[in-house]
Parts: structure tokens; C-alpha cells; sequence
């Protein structure tokens, strides 16, 4: 509630004509850490809508979207596009901090609708040109002459490999540990366990056994596949 009140105060403060706003991220979903900042996004009717601030106020970190409805759907096609629905988790998955008119209520609905329904399934390109860049991390991981190399191919490997199984099933995406969530996500519906095989995979090829990680990334790959290198083809412009 702390975090609640802060947020509200500051909106109040910084945007007294504010349309609606909401409070997001790790204090809505209820795993804030001891570094988790406040993820605001404020609705305003025009200027100087949209902009992205990052501040601290009454000792808490805080990260302001500032977006009119054009804004907001603006950027909420760009995120379906690349398949991670960051701009609809910030008001779909929000706790209500303002709302003067009834648009809060209705774009927090609109965006949750957005996100269940999903991304746009992978073309068929967009498939090859995966199944390629993981098939070519896997390959430096198996010829990687020691553990510094293992530690960094493995590092982007996973995040590729992960990429693969959650795009190649019409699931959402994302990044650091936004793409664990989303592993967590896809397991919880599908019975895997890949949210914790992955990263485990990591840590043995960190220290020198790759055996896990190939395992793992085969067994991603095997639905659409397998292994891609002979016949990949790519045009130019």
C-alpha cells in the first residue's frame, strides 16, 4: 500500500490533469525485490504525451510512461509486432491509480484482451531465420574451446533457444528475466520445464558441460525441424 500511495502522490504531483494511470510491473504482480522500482504509466489528453522518464521520489525508484490513447496504441502494435506485450502488461496487469473518465477501466480491459490473444504466429522466414541462429550458437557451443567462450555463447543461446519454443507456439516473448515469466508461463500451460532446465543448462556449459544445454536446445528445435545450416537461404534487398 506504501507503493500504491507513493505512486498516486506522485501522478497527483507531476500530472495533475491526468486522465487515468496505472501502477505496473513487479509491485502489481506482488514479487518486487529490494531493487524494484515503480513502473508508472500516466494517460494524458495531448502534450506532453509521450515520453519516458526515469526518477526517484520519496526513496523509490520510478520509471514514468507518459502516453495518450494514439501513443498507447501506437506502441502496443509495435510490441505485438515483436511479439513482447510490454506496453499492454504496463495497464492490462496494473494495479488502477487514477481513473477521472472511465478510460482507465477500459484500456486495463482492452489491454488484457490484447494479451490474451496472443502474438501474430511466426512466418515462415521468421521460423527459418530462428531455427538457423540457434542452430549456429549450438554449433560454437559444441566446438567452444573453453569456458569462457562456452559461458558466452551459452548466455545468448538460451535466450534464442527460449525465443524458438515460445514465438514457434504462439506465446508472448520477452527479455532478461521478463523471457523467464514467459517460460514460466509456457510451462504452467503445457506440463514442461524449461523455465528451469534452461538456466540450469547455462550453468553446467559455464563449467564446462555442454551435454544439458545441446540436449535441451535439440529437444526445441525438434518440432519444427531440427537443426537448420544446409539449404538456409536468405535474399537481400
Amino acid at each position: 500500500m506504501e507503493a500504491v500511495e507513493t505512486a498516486r502522490e506522485l501522478v497527483h504531483q507531476r500530472y495533475p490533469e491526468a486522465r487515468a494511470a496505472w501502477l505496473g510491473g513487479s509491485i502489481a504482480r506482488g514479487t518486487a525485490t529490494s531493487t524494484s522500482d515503480l513502473d508508472i504509466t500516466v494517460l494524458l489528453a495531448g502534450p506532453p504525451a509521450p515520453l519516458r522518464e526515469s526518477l526517484r521520489h520519496a526513496g523509490w525508484p520510478v520509471e514514468l510512461f507518459v502516453h495518450t490513447e494514439q501513443s498507447l496504441a501506437h506502441y502496443s502494435e509495435k510490441d505485438r509486432l515483436r511479439r513482447q506485450p510490454s506496453m499492454m502488461r504496463l495497464v492490462g496487469e496494473t494495479i488502477a491509480l487514477i481513473d477521472t473518465d472511465g478510460s482507465g477501466a477500459r484500456l486495463q480491459e482492452s489491454c488484457r484482451a490484447q494479451i490474451l490473444a496472443g502474438p501474430p504466429p511466426l512466418s515462415p522466414h521468421d521460423l527459418a531465420m530462428l531455427r538457423y541462429k540457434v542452430t549456429d550458437l549450438l554449433d560454437d557451443l559444441i566446438g567452444a574451446d573453453s569456458n569462457d567462450v562456452r559461458t558466452a555463447v551459452a548466455s545468448v543461446l538460451w535466450q534464442e533457444a527460449a525465443t524458438l519454443l515460445l514465438t514457434g507456439a504462439d506465446h508472448w516473448t520477452g527479455t532478461g528475466k521478463g523471457l523467464l515469466r514467459e517460460l514460466q508461463s509456457y510451462d504452467a500451460t503445457h506440463g514442461t520445464d524449461y523455465a528451469t532446465t534452461l538456466p540450469a543448462a547455462v550453468r553446467s556449459a559455464v563449467n564446462g558441460d555442454p551435454a544439458a544445454m545441446i540436449a535441451v536446445v535439440d529437444a526445441v528445435l525438434t518440432p519444427y525441424g531440427g537443426r537448420l545450416f544446409a539449404g538456409f537461404h536468405l535474399s537481400g534487398d
